[in-house]
């Protein structure tokens, strides 16, 4: 069953399946790239675990990403997930509006996500329906910001103590 699975057969499969969730698809570096509706996520995730043809059993990551300048589309939640069994990777990219940050938990499918959506809630402030226990992982509880925004600047602009010239500027 593994050499009939790659990255076409899987995409032919998603779309007869989930065709008007499915938004967009590419290969960079050969990886599927799938952009979902952020609302069929559970359904899509829950479908390509248990479908016996494709066992994709293994979450590796969940991440955020920030596009400040994308309207409409500011925020994106990106997942990693691997089969094993056929050694096969797929990506699937849900993008949300920076005044609707939430999407659906997966720790109902994967328990894995729970550390993972925890850690990007802390950092992006994305909110996961239904995960058991959306809190800070790594930064303080009294923090009332989300520090992977690219809302701040990087450096100190009222420096007077740093001269560029000594950082290739």
């Amino acid at each position: 069953m593994s050499s009939k699975l790659n990255n076409e057969a899987v995409l032919s499969q998603l779309t007869n399946r989930f065709g008007n969730a499915i938004l967009e698809s590419s290969e960079p570096y050969g990886l599927l790239t799938v952009e979902i509706q952020s609302s069929s996520l559970l359904e899509v995730v829950q479908w390509i675990k248990d479908e016996p043809s494709l066992q994709v059993s293994f979450l590796t990551n969940i991440a955020g990403v920030h596009y400040p300048d994308t309207t409409g589309r500011e925020f994106a939640v990106v997942y990693h997930l691997h089969s094993l069994v056929n050694n096969f990777r797929i990506r699937f990219k849900c993008f949300l509006p920076e005044n609707a940050l939430m999407i659906d938990s997966l720790t109902s499918i994967y328990s894995g996500a729970n550390w993972m959506e925890r850690e990007t809630f802390d950092f992006y402030g994305i909110q996961f329906n239904g995960h058991p226990n959306l809190v800070r992982i790594l930064n303080e509880d009294s923090m009332d910001y989300f520090p992977m925004r690219k809302q701040y600047h990087l450096e100190d602009e009222t420096r007077e103590d740093k001269d560029d010239r000594f950082f290739g500027r």
